[in-house]
């Protein structure tokens, strides 16, 4: 297996695409740098560069244009034909979007702190769309019986939703087990979304496919997740 694809129903001109770490991202080489944006071009046979962002947990959401490049954010979405948006994780949740027209895509890069500070709401305002006829596709992230937490993250979800308690998992005092999976389908769910897909990988115990930092820390590398709507 080379990478992943998106099991959704979206239109033909949608191309969507998340490596595993057999085929880029291997953590000896820098990601963003020129060797890897060009071993990514030739895996994806990409239009053009992607467009990077500088991911830092934020619930930022930014056009993917070439001036962009660089840009703090922690998502990027557009309209325009063969601009790349693309996200780096590892055990990070990636979410892949598009409208069921294929004319807008998006990608975000959603840890804990972004889903629990609306990266995900912050991005699809930008839909051209209903929010009920959007696709999105959940990437490979840390799957719901590794992913152990404390009150903080606890608290920074269900302060404001508490029906997201629903998705934490007590093991002892103070310490959850969180579904990330489980909490952007329900962000997802209270903007209207529901033709949501993925969410079935671990990319903790799945060692032969993904890299996790929470199991190899600085030694991991990263799984990249791409998307662009192809010129017709």
């Amino acid at each position: 297996m080379k990478y992943l694809t998106p099991d959704w129903p979206a239109p033909s001109q949608i191309k969507a695409y998340t490596t595993v770490r057999s085929s880029w991202g291997l953590s000896d080489k820098p990601p963003k740098g020129a060797e890897s944006t060009q071993e990514l071009k030739k895996l994806f046979n990409l239009p053009d560069d992607p467009i990077w962002i500088t991911q830092t947990h934020s619930a930022i959401a930014i056009e993917a244009t070439p001036l962009a490049n660089g840009t703090e954010a922690d998502a990027s979405f557009t309209q325009q034909h063969n601009h790349v948006c693309v996200v780096l994780t590892a055990d990070c949740l990636p979410i892949m979007i598009c409208n069921r027209e294929g004319t807008f895509v998006a990608a975000i890069h959603a840890g804990w702190r972004g889903l629990a500070n609306g990266i995900i709401e912050e991005t699809i305002k930008h839909a051209p769309s209903p929010f009920e006829t959007l696709l999105v596709w959940l990437g490979p992230a840390i799957g719901p019986n590794q992913f152990e937490v404390g009150k903080d993250v606890y608290d920074a979800f269900t302060e404001h939703h508490p029906e997201a308690a629903f998705a934490f998992k007590p093991v002892k005092p103070g310490k959850w087990l969180a579904d990330l999976y489980q909490l952007a389908r329900m962000r997802l769910n209270l903007l209207g979304v529901t033709a949501i897909t993925g969410g079935q990988y671990c990319t903790y115990t799945q060692e032969d496919l993904f890299y996790s930092y929470r199991r190899d820390q600085a030694k991991a590398g990263r799984m990249a997740s791409v998307i662009w709507i192809a010129s017709c």
